[in-house]
This record gives structure tokens, sequence and C-alpha cells, in this order.
């Protein structure tokens, strides 16, 4: 009984006080009511969500190639493009930190093919900077097929899988990209040509009589790839125009590695780890190429496995 007394002498005080907050609140918005209404407003206009059209540039290229942007088409596809990336704000930020770490890794294989350094975007579109594997089962940044990867000299196999290997698959695409730009005599139809595939791209030629990308009437994926691409580039190398901050700290970060070079098999690549001082774990991180427990390598092929300097403490980066 005592104990049910107070539970209701608190709720009956509780009461009496969210009732006299109220009265002295709307005692004062009577005494000021205009003060009061203004002050309203403003919490209000701080609370909103508010969506602004995205910003447009009076030029731009794409590989040194001019991009038509008088054509209301091409201004509106690559506002489409614009749109959905810089609203999909969790998504873009996430690319952001990524490419921090691995545009300066791809960025070196295409100035060593002399490739525009914009086909980097290629990665970007075609999976987000991450070794994605599609419903069609193309795999890795550049999202290779396994015929397609062995036709440009990645191994692929139950224990590699070169697809994964970020350096050895941007080889391939170079290569790719090479071949495309010989036949077509541009950098924007090569990278079409990346994701249609030349034979569906000569059809499309053939069929329209223009071998101009921004003439060009294609199906839905490659007809956005290229404003995909471009999008990607705006905002990725000026973030800030479009509302994306971060400081150095927050991006991710290169992590220094060296390599180990064999050149026979390895029974176990969690004891293989364990004497390079990290852990099976943080071995398939650095080696995601490396698809099984072991490698048997009958041929004595040379592989180039990275370990993050100072062994597990490589995930640290607080000392470099």
């Amino acid at each position: 009984m005592v104990k049910n007394s107070i539970k209701t002498c608190r709720i009956t005080c509780g009461l009496a006080i969210i009732a006299a907050g109220i009265l002295i609140g709307a005692l004062f918005i009577s005494a000021d009511k205009d003060v009061g209404q203004e002050q309203l407003q403003k919490v209000n206009e701080g609370l909103k969500y508010s969506v602004y059209p995205v910003h447009h540039p009076a030029e731009l290229e794409f590989a040194g190639e001019k991009v038509p942007l008088g054509y209301f088409d091409v201004m509106e596809d690559l506002d489409r493009e614009l749109l959905i990336n810089v609203y999909w704000q969790s998504h873009t930020m996430l690319l952001i930190k990524r490419a921090n770490r691995y545009f300066p890794v791809i960025e070196s294989v295409l100035k060593k093919h002399r490739i525009p350094a914009d086909l980097k975007y290629i990665a970007v579109a075609e999976s987000d900077l991450s070794n994605l594997v599609s419903p069609r089962q193309a795999v890795g940044f550049w999202q290779f097929l396994e015929g397609t990867a062995k036709d440009y000299s990645l191994e692929v196999n139950s224990e590699v899988d070169e697809r994964y290997h970020i350096e050895k698959s941007t080889e391939a695409a170079c290569i790719f990209l090479k071949e495309s730009y010989q036949r077509y005599g541009s950098w924007t139809m090569a990278a079409a040509s990346y994701n249609m595939g030349r034979k569906g791209l000569d059809e499309q030629i053939g069929r329209q009589k223009t071998d101009y990308y921004y003439d060009l009437l294609l199906n839905e994926e490659t007809g956005r790839y290229l404003y995909r691409l471009l999008a990607m580039k705006l905002i990725l190398s000026n973030p800030e125009e479009y509302g994306f901050y971060a400081e150095a700290k927050d991006l991710y970060p290169s992590i220094p590695i060296y390599e180990v070079t064999i050149d026979g098999p390895v029974e176990d690549f969690a004891d293989f780890a364990t004497r390079y001082g990290i852990n099976y774990k943080v071995l398939k991180i650095f080696n995601p190429w490396l698809r099984d427990k072991q490698l048997m390598n009958p041929k004595k092929q040379t592989y180039y496995i990275q370990i993050p300097k100072g062994g597990m403490d490589g995930r640290d980066l607080s000392d470099f």
C-alpha cells in the first residue's frame, strides 16, 4: 500500500510539473506572440530537409574529348546521373573514401599503358571499386567474365583467379581499351565498348550510320554508361562542389606492403601467413586472387604475395 501511494504521488506530481510547463509556455507565447512564432519558424527551417538541383559545368571533357553539353539530351542524361549519385549520399561517400586507396594503383597502370586517367572511372561504374561478383559471374574491379579474362591472359582456376588482382586485371582492361581505341579512334567509344562489347557496338554503328557516342541510340545500360562515368568524374574530382566533405583522416589510406616471391607449392596459407606475422584473414584481404587454402602450383609459376609492413600491426597505420 505504501509503495502504491508513493507511485501515485510521483505520477500526480509529474503531471503537475508538465501542466505547469505547458501553462508557462502558453503565457510566454501569449505575452510575446510574434517573437515566439519567429523563433519557431527558424527552428522549423533548420530541421527542414531541402533538395536542390545539382551544379552543371559550363564545359566538360572525357579523356580529352569534348562532351556536347549544348545538346539537350546530353545535358538531361548527365543531370540524371548527377542527381542519382549526389543524392545517394552514403554510396557516393563510400566511393570517395575508396578512391583515395585504389585510384593511385589504377592510375599508375593506366599511365604505363598511356591511357587517359579518366578511364579509371570505368572501375567505379563497373564495381564501385570493389571485388564485386555480378549475377552473370563477372568478377573484380573490372568485371571480367571467365572467358574474356583468359583471352586477356588472366589466370582463372580453382586456386588462382587474377580477376581479383587489381593490378593484373587493370593491365587486362588496358589492353582491351587500347584495342577499342585503335578500332574507333575515340576513348569515349572505347569506354562504351567496354560495357556493350565491340560486336554489339559495331552493329549499332552500322544500323545508325554514325560512330559518335552522343548521337547513338543504345540500350539502357550503355546509353547511360558514359554519363555515369562523367558524373563520377565531376563528383569524385571535386566532392565539395556537390556537398561532400571529408578530411584526409576520413579517407581509406593506402596501406604499405612488401612482396614475398613464391615459385613452388604452398600447402597451407594459414601456416604461410603465420610465418610472416599475419593471419589467414589478412593474407586474403591483401591477396584476394588466392582462392583456396593452398596453392599446388604444378608448373612452378612465380607469384608475388603482398604482406602488410609491420605484420598484424600493419593494420594500425599510426606508425606510417
